[in-house]
């Protein structure tokens, strides 16, 4: 049986140069590079070449599929646990029939994945996509190809992955229309599609699993909320831009302040990472160090905050926070008042999991929404693990080995 690890193809063609993109996704990581000739990158260190070439569904059989999602109660499908937390969208929802995806092994998985090596916590979801990948041995080929947060090369790259006859399709889209006609064109030829971690605008897909962005930035929002008595002055620190959730958990953030007089006086975009949030919070202060409160949409951009106003020996404000252990441990050691919005990595994990179960032919709900609720630091304390390094997010599906090997100290 051949297994492919995750495989990263530059520029829409495998090329041999992934070796120096591996390095690259996160120095903190203790990999195992390997070289194929091919240009393929492998999380567990192992690559081998070749495909099974799959035969895909007839026009006539893909409209049968379409056909198959009925709508129905949430409650009528059998439950198929993808992740805690995760659970069917209550209304408007749909049942992706048992048995219209199912097929035996060994099968084929691709996913086109919005950004591996844009932060910490992406690099994690490809260790945690990986991971389920690699414990089941039905899945021959698992095969991953990194858009670099690049409308244009995640078309591309969608294209390659369907030219490889796929089972299933994987997708967490760069913007709302990135992956929109690769969805459709999947679906055209009978391969599901499982979209997550960011909404699209064509639905025709056959089950997503969104992490409740507005859910998120609400959270975080309502504290402040809290916290400031319904008014004062805040600085917002955003993710990407145009990502869907940057969008949508700002939405949130918008909608928490609502009737009250809490004024935004700084905005910008810092990625979701440690150093443009850095950058990002010493423009604030040096423009106006009056804040009462921030919002920040991730933890890395949190932590730079943080470093920052210790550095101009300044009062730190109620500031949002995320699963971070970089973050947890900063957290507990200095006190500030904060909130975690959980997004689990194991996002991942789940999209992997819905497409096998899409093949067992297992029951499905089109969509799940993953909306926890905040985490106080006495719930933080509960996770943070000061033997491995401020890279690791939490929740996480990864086993003891696996976060040793990846961020041991």
């Amino acid at each position: 049986m051949t297994r492919v690890g995750i495989a990263v193809f530059i520029e829409g063609k495998r090329r041999p140069d992934s070796i120096d993109l591996h390095r690259r996704m996160h120095n903190s990581l203790k990999r195992k590079p390997c070289v194929s000739g091919g240009g393929e990158l492998c999380l567990r260190g192992m690559c081998k070449g070749g495909y099974q070439m799959i035969t895909r569904f007839s026009s006539t059989v893909a409209a049968a599929a379409l056909v198959a999602v009925v709508f129905v109660s949430p409650s009528w499908a059998d439950e198929v646990n993808l992740m805690d937390g995760v659970e069917p969208r209550p209304e408007g929802n749909s049942t992706v029939e048992a048995g219209t995806f199912q097929k035996e092994g060994p099968w084929k998985i691709a996913m086109s994945h919005f950004g591996v090596n844009a932060n910490t916590w992406t690099v994690q979801t490809a260790h945690e996509a990986q991971g389920i990948a690699d414990g089941d041995d039905r899945i021959a080929d698992f095969i991953m190809l990194d858009a670099n947060f690049d409308q244009a090369k995640q078309v591309a790259d969608i294209e390659d992955l369907l030219a490889q006859d796929p089972d299933v399709l994987i997708v967490m889209p760069v913007t709302s229309t990135s992956a929109d006609t690769g969805i459709q064109k999947a679906i055209d030829a009978g391969i599901p599609v499982v979209v997550h971690t960011g909404r699209t605008e064509n639905q025709n897909f056959t089950v997503d699993i969104q992490g409740g962005a507005e859910n998120f930035g609400r959270v975080m929002g309502d504290f402040l909320v809290d916290q400031l008595g319904g008014e004062g002055k805040i600085w917002v620190l955003r993710g990407l831009p145009s990502h869907p959730e940057d969008i949508n958990r700002y939405n949130g953030l918008v909608q928490a302040l609502e009737g009250t007089n809490i004024e935004i006086t700084q905005e910008d975009h810092g990625s979701w990472v440690y150093d443009l949030g850095k950058k990002l919070c010493e423009t604030f202060y040096l423009n106006d160090p009056q804040v009462d409160g921030i919002w920040s949409s991730g933890a890395d951009m949190t932590r730079a905050c943080v470093d920052v106003l210790v550095q101009f020996g300044a009062d730190i404000p109620p500031i949002t926070g995320e699963g971070n252990n970089g973050f947890f441990g900063q957290w507990i050691e200095t006190g500030y008042p904060s909130i975690v919005a959980e997004y689990s990595p194991s996002q991942a994990a789940a999209g992997v999991r819905a497409a096998v179960a899409l093949l067992e032919g297992k029951e499905l709900h089109k969509h799940y929404i993953y909306e926890p609720e905040g985490w106080d630091v006495e719930k933080a304390k509960q996770f943070y693990r000061s033997d491995l390094s401020a890279n690791v997010w939490w929740p996480t599906e990864l086993p003891e080995e696996k976060l040793q090997e990846l961020y041991g100290n």
